[in-house]
């Protein structure tokens, strides 16, 4: 959607606790419905005044225990069924504007007023090119042995985004890469 990267930096952001703190006793919205989307609608709900989460599907994908501390949670509204049509604002983003049952007899179309957008959806790391090569687990993302960066090819060695399903935070990239270059520079000595 044009409108993520129109307002990114000004409302919308993929990571909740890289940005949520700019969020306290503010009025956010999480979109996906899996497991990723449950634990930053959670953390935000620690953070915000209420945090929209705006689901595709009738229900949540998410292991039990996380719908549970969803569905438990005060702060949390799920919207089911919703669909996100477009953001607005003219001073940094100041809404969502949604669908519900898009296409079907009964469509509803709302705005919600929101400070904050939190992308939770299609974290795919973009490791098609290593298929067939590199051993990669059922997401995609590159397997290392452990306590290392190494790939199952020796002198190869992943490091960021593409061998981290956990964390995807800057600094645990940054981290990676660095211990990706001394197990190179030992490899090559």
């Amino acid at each position: 959607m044009a409108d993520e990267e129109k307002y990114r930096g000004e409302g919308v952001s993929a990571c909740a606790t890289c940005d949520g703190f700019f969020y306290r006793k503010r009025v956010v919205a999480v979109v996906g419905g899996g497991d990723t989307a449950c634990e930053e609608a959670t953390y935000l709900a620690g953070l915000a005044r209420k945090v929209y989460m705006i689901v595709r599907k009738p229900y949540l994908r998410a292991a039990e225990i996380m719908r549970k501390r969803v569905e438990e949670n005060p702060n949390i509204e799920i919207l089911y069924n919703t669909n996100t049509l477009g953001l607005f604002g003219d001073n940094g983003l100041e809404g969502a504007h949604l669908v519900r049952f898009k296409g079907e007899p009964n469509e509803e179309k709302f705005d919600i007023a929101i400070d904050g957008f939190f992308l939770a959806i299609g974290h795919k790391p973009n490791t098609d090119l290593f298929k067939g090569q590199i051993d990669l687990d059922e997401q995609g993302f590159i397997l290392t042995k452990p306590k290392s960066t190494a790939t199952n090819i020796e002198g190869v060695f992943a490091a960021g985004d593409v061998a981290d399903p956990t964390y995807r935070q800057g600094v645990i990239a940054a981290a990676t890469g660095a211990m990706a270059a001394i197990e190179a520079d030992r490899f090559l000595r």
